[in-house]
C-alpha cells in the first residue's frame, strides 16, 4: 500500500468509542472512561452525552505511559453522501458498497438531514453536493468545520457547477477537494482509499 493511500486510511477513521479504545489498550471500557472523567484522557461528547476520542490523542497518552496500542478489530469507513439528487446518491451507495472494505454508507438530501445524520450516524466522511435548496453544501460545510466535535470529518464536495468561483468557496470553508459532477469512480475510490471492483468503471 502506498504511502499517499495509507495517509488517506489513517484520515478516514479518527473518532473512537470507549470500547474501541479499551480494545486497543487492551483494559476494561470502564476504565477508559474512569480515565476520561478525570481529564486523564481526551475525549469529546456528542449531543447524545457519549463519549468519542481522537486517534491522535489515543496514540499520545499510550506512549506517555508505555502503552502498546493493538489496533482496532474491525475498521469500518462511514460515509455520508448528502445530495438533493435521489438517484445519484442512490448510484454512488451502490457504487461504493462494492468496494471490498467495510464500509457503512448513508444518505442525506438536504443540509437540514445532512446536519442530523453527522450526529447520529458519526460518519468519516462526507460526499456533499454544493447546490441543494436550503441549506446548501458551503453552509453545511462552513457549520461542521466550525463545530469541534465534527471539525475532523473529511468532506469531500461535488458539483455540477466547478466553476473556480465555487471550487475556491468550498474550498475556504475546509472541504478538502471538489470533484466535478459527471464523478469520476477512479479519482473517488482513490480519494476514499477503497479498492475498486475492476468491473467498474468511470461513471457518465
Amino acid at each position: 500500500m502506498s504511502t499517499k493511500r495509507q495517509s488517506m486510511k489513517a484520515r478516514s477513521r479518527q473518532y473512537l468509542t470507549p470500547n474501541e479504545v479499551a480494545e486497543m489498550m487492551m483494559v476494561s471500557p470502564v476504565t477508559i472512561r474512569q480515565w476520561a472523567s478525570k481529564g486523564e484522557l481526551p475525549a469529546l461528547t456528542t449531543p447524545g452525552g457519549h463519549r468519542r476520542f481522537v486517534r491522535h490523542d489515543i496514540e499520545d497518552f499510550a506512549r506517555q505511559r508505555g502503552l502498546a496500542l493493538l489496533p482496532v478489530a474491525r475498521e469500518e469507513t462511514r460515509i455520508l453522501i448528502v445530495d438533493d439528487d435521489q438517484q445519484f446518491a442512490s448510484y454512488l451507495k451502490e457504487l461504493l458498497g462494492m468496494s471490498s472494505q467495510v464500509v457503512s454508507i448513508e444518505l442525506a438530501y438536504d443540509g437540514f438531514e445532512a446536519g442530523q445524520k453527522v450526529e447520529t450516524f458519526q460518519p468519516n466522511i462526507v460526499l456533499l453536493d454544493l447546490m441543494m435548496p436550503g441549506l446548501d453544501g458551503y453552509e453545511v460545510c462552513h457549520r461542521m468545520k466550525d463545530d469541534p466535535r465534527t471539525k475532523s470529518i473529511r468532506i469531500i464536495a461535488m458539483t455540477g457547477y466547478p466553476s473556480d468561483e465555487n471550487i475556491q468557496h468550498i474550498m475556504s470553508e475546509g472541504a478538502e477537494i471538489c470533484l466535478a459532477k459527471p464523478i469520476v469512480t477512479d479519482k473517488l475510490f482513490e480519494l476514499l482509499g477503497l479498492t475498486k471492483d475492476e468491473a467498474i468503471t468511470s461513471s457518465g
